[in-house]
């Protein structure tokens, strides 16, 4: 299968295995890298990358599941939703077990309120047209990749005149969090494996500012195994010979200016704003919010679903494990009080979620 089979050879495994050690070799010092997206964080923890980096190597997995950096006061507002007569809460999958300050969505449904789980923000248009009598919140949760189908499911709802079909936003943007990350001199990140579904819709250029405001190498990688270890390698080597630049090794996918049609139709609907990340706190312009034009379509407007203010677990670490600097094992509840099943933090509900992935794939026995 081309694209796939080629990415999963053990012996080109074992080889750029080799080169990585040998540029991490010459720069002498150990290194420290991120990548910030969860299917590059569950791919690693799947294929064992980890174990064919050397010592000195350390690649740490950043905020890069939109799950779980849904703050609990945005849950506890679908929540709210759910709760208002004649109101169906319409979302994505792995949302209904994202714990906000008090319950879950999974909660909200069993005590019987309509809440229902989609694989598109279509569908949840098409759900709205076919019960003019409900009004139907779509939960938009998302970074780039996901924002452009919202967002154009409102132009369509729009434009077929279904009005009973609002939004609920929650939408984030990575490079101003990417910017946030590495002006923490805390974290010590020499350079960033980069989001590759992201980059396919904003483009590649758009991670210019690393190497250009921090001298920091970033390289745009795919998710299969050979994918990311060329991304490493693209990252030690440029640190090895003292460059910082934006490298596209999935160029496959991935194009210097992105996608402009989809950046267009977010554009129409949405506007820059700042966002709360879960556990990070307020990072300036990193959010999308729905522009005034578009405020019948914005549920947040449209309803009141302001919420007391929430009560986070004091034991649960994802707002670390988030930024990268703490391991999952390294919370008391990993394992514990805290698994897939039974969940306390938003790190472990999500499949892409870095808590989860460690547990899957990497913990101990």
């Amino acid at each position: 299968m081309k694209y796939i089979d080629e990415f999963h050879d053990g012996a080109a495994a074992g080889a750029l295995s080799a080169k990585i050690a040998a540029a991490a070799g010459r720069i002498g010092r150990p290194v420290r890298l991120m990548e910030v997206c969860g299917t590059h964080t569950v791919a690693v923890h799947r294929h064992g990358l980890r174990d064919l980096f050397p010592p000195g190597l350390k690649l740490v997995s950043g905020p890069g599941c939109p799950v779980c950096v849904t703050p609990a006061d945005y849950v506890d507002s679908a929540i709210k939703a759910a709760s208002l007569p004649g109101v169906t809460v319409v979302t994505f999958g792995d949302m209904v077990r994202v714990p906000g300050s008090r319950s879950t969505l999974v909660d909200a449904r069993a005590s019987g309120a309509d809440v229902r789980v989609v694989y598109s923000p279509t569908d949840a248009l098409e759900a709205a047209a076919g019960e003019p009598a409900r009004e139907v919140v779509f939960l938009g949760v998302g970074f780039e990749t996901t924002v452009p189908s919202v967002a154009g499911t409102m132009v369509e709802a729009r434009r077929r005149g279904v009005k009973n079909f609002s939004v609920l936003g929650a939408f984030k943007q990575i490079p101003n969090t990417m910017r946030a990350l590495i002006s923490d001199p805390a974290l010590a990140i020499d350079g960033f494996l980069c989001p590759a579904h992201v980059a396919a819709i904003i483009g590649s250029a758009a991670y210019s500012f690393i190497p250009a405001e921090f001298k920091r190498p970033c390289v745009v990688a795919g998710f299969e195994p050979l994918d990311i270890l060329y991304g490493v390698l693209g990252l030690v080597t440029q640190l090895a010979e003292g460059r910082a630049e934006v490298e596209n090794q999935y160029s496959r996918v991935v194009k210097t200016g992105g996608n402009a049609l989809a950046r267009r139709v977010v554009h129409e609907v949405l506007e820059p704003a700042d966002a709360v990340w879960r556990g990070i706190g307020t990072i300036p312009v990193s959010g999308f919010r729905i522009r005034e034009g578009w405020r019948d379509q914005d549920a947040a407007r449209r309803f009141d679903l302001s919420v007391p203010a929430l009560v986070e677990n004091p034991g649960c670490r994802c707002g670390e494990v988030l930024r990268g600097s703490l391991d999952p094992p390294g919370c008391s509840l990993f394992g514990k009080g805290c698994t897939p099943e039974r969940p306390v933090g938003p790190c472990m509900v999500s499949s892409e979620g870095s808590c989860a992935a460690n547990y899957k794939y990497s913990r101990q026995e």
